[in-house]
C-alpha cells in the first residue's frame, strides 16, 4: 500500500507557521512527486466597513494577494516541485478551504500552519482547528 500523496493542498498567509507549512508541503511534494496546490484566502472581516464596501479596495487587496501567491508558486518551482498551482479565494479561511477549495481541488492532504497572521482569531488558532475538525481529508498542522 502506497502512502505517497498525488495532490497536496497547502494554505498560506505569511505567518511563521504558514511558512513552515509551505516548506513542509514543498518537501512532501518533491518526495512524492505530487502536485502542489497553494491557496490563500482574502479575509474581508479584516477590513473596516468602508474598505469592505469599496470594490476598488477589495480588488486592490485581491490583486496584491494574487501577485504574492505567485511568488509562493515560483518558490515551489525553484525548489523542484514540477506541478504547482496557486489559488486565491475570499471569505472565512477555514470554511472556504473545507467547503469550497477541497471539493474543487480534491487533494489527498491539507497542510496548514497552526496560527494565522491576522485577526483576533490568530490567538485561538480557530481556523486550523476548524479545518482539522471538519475537513473530509487528512490535515497536517505545522508549528
Amino acid at each position: 500500500m502506497s502512502t505517497a500523496f498525488k495532490r497536496i493542498l497547502v494554505g498560506v498567509d505569511d505567518s511563521a507557521d504558514a511558512k513552515l507549512a509551505f516548506k513542509h508541503a514543498i518537501n512532501q511534494a518533491i518526495q512524492d512527486e505530487a502536485e502542489l496546490v497553494i491557496v490563500s484566502v482574502l479575509e474581508k472581516d479584516d477590513m473596516n466597513v468602508y474598505q469592505a464596501l469599496s470594490k476598488d479596495f477589495v480588488h486592490g487587496e485581491r490583486t496584491e494577494l494574487e501577485k504574492h501567491i505567485l511568488e509562493y508558486q515560483k518558490e515551489a518551482q525553484t525548489a523542484g516541485v514540477k506541478n504547482v498551482r496557486a489559488l486565491v479565494a475570499e471569505g472565512e479561511p477555514g470554511e472556504v478551504i473545507v467547503k469550497d477549495i477541497i471539493p474543487h481541488v480534491e487533494p489527498d492532504v491539507l497542510i496548514i500552519g497552526s496560527e494565522a497572521k491576522r485577526g483576533i482569531r490568530r490567538h485561538f488558532g480557530s481556523q486550523a482547528a476548524y479545518m482539522a475538525k471538519y475537513s473530509p481529508i487528512s490535515v497536517s498542522v505545522i508549528r
